[in-house]
């Protein structure tokens, strides 16, 4: 769901998937949307949905879910780490990983919006060396006692960083996109794909999901999970994405009211019901 100030309240969402038995819920991220943005919307269109600019912060909002909740793995998808000081990131999500005992999953991406990212001060051109230093620091900060690290964008001498992370080494880190590079970026950095339905049609994920395992194999690691972001919501479409080899399909709720969010809940319901008894 798109957390927003006008949905139901993001306790009462965590609450109503742990009572009917989802393994977990995932929160989407942008600080805010520039009024002269000129960067094309991915899905299309010029204008962006509403809750675009409406998003809470997904950290905060994931805070407030593990406090009402037991078993509830809280996702984030995706944290914008290219927006985000590693540092204080770092600390925040291993706080988050404390106070939930352990159940985050840390689905990340760069960002796809040029304006928003330049009022972080992060150029487009620069994007993906970004990406790779702060993701490489926040591991470093993560696992070691005295973590320091020197790039070109990140760079910090010797600290001392906690709490550290419930999981080890880190909480799962998923990496969302769907380019070119997609399976050597997860290969090389993360535990998991997190692919999106918006941005991949059926047959070049199903190779990509190939290729995926095919180079994990090749670079000596065990199979790596895929998460399927935004599935579309038919049992036709859950079929497919389990024989392409998808792990973990993640269906969408409107940010809406709680009876709206509960009825869509219940529907999605059905369908895993359903899969869950052929």
């Amino acid at each position: 769901m798109f957390a927003t100030e006008y949905a139901v309240k993001v306790t009462d969402f965590a609450r109503m998937a742990e009572d009917r038995g989802y393994e977990s819920v995932i929160l989407g991220e942008h600080s805010h949307v520039p009024c002269n943005r000129r960067t094309p919307y991915p899905q299309g269109g010029v204008d962006l949905p509403r809750e675009f600019m409406h998003m809470e912060d997904p950290l905060i909002c994931l805070s407030a879910m593990a406090a009402v909740t037991e078993r509830l793995l809280l996702a984030t998808g995706t944290c914008l780490i290219t927006m985000r000081d590693p540092i204080m990131l770092a600390k925040e999500v291993a706080t988050l990983d404390q106070i939930s005992d352990g159940r985050v999953l840390f689905g990340i991406g760069t960002g796809w919006n040029k304006e928003e990212l330049r009022n972080h001060g992060t150029d487009f051109d620069s994007l993906q060396q970004v990406f790779r230093e702060r993701l490489a620091a926040l591991k470093l900060l993560w696992t070691e006692r005295e973590a320091e690290y020197h790039g070109k964008y990140v760079d910090f001498d010797p600290v001392w960083l906690w709490p550290k992370p419930v999981q080890k080494p880190w909480p799962p880190i998923l990496i969302g996109g769907a380019g070119p590079s997609i399976v050597k970026k997860v290969v090389a950095m993360a535990d998991g794909w997190l692919a999106s339905g918006r941005h991949i049609d059926g047959a070049t994920l199903a190779a990509k999901i190939a290729d995926l395992q095919r180079a994990a194999a090749e670079a000596g690691r065990d199979r790596i999970p895929v998460t399927m972001q935004q599935g579309t919501p038919t049992i036709e479409a859950i079929r497919d994405y389990a024989a392409m080899g998808v792990d973990r399909c993640i269906l969408r709720v409107p940010p809406a009211s709680y009876q709206e969010v509960a009825a869509a809940m219940d529907r999605h319901m059905q369908l895993i019901e359903q899969f869950a008894a052929e």
